[in-house]
């Protein structure tokens, strides 16, 4: 199953292979934010408001993360499939 993802992906288009990709980007960027509020709770404060949000994000970063891999690759079956 793995490789026939893998062979998917190297067929999509090369304008939604960089949205994917810059979406990957954006996702680890919130990820290593959300860690950062994390260590901050676990480190300096204990607030519990400070845990939710860093939670949260970490939470909203993986969501975006799986987003970006089904919304890739239903548009590039669209295009493929209207053209």
């Amino acid at each position: 199953m793995f490789k026939r993802l893998w062979s998917y992906l190297k067929k999509i288009e090369k304008n939604t292979y960089i949205i994917m990709k810059n979406g990957f980007k954006f996702c680890f960027a919130l990820s290593i934010i959300a860690c950062i509020i994390l260590l901050n709770y676990l480190t300096c404060f204990h607030n519990p408001i400070i845990f939710y949000i860093g939670y949260s994000l970490f939470r909203l970063s993986i969501i975006f993360a799986v987003e970006f891999i089904i919304c890739g690759f239903s548009v590039d079956l669209i295009k493929k499939q209207l053209i």
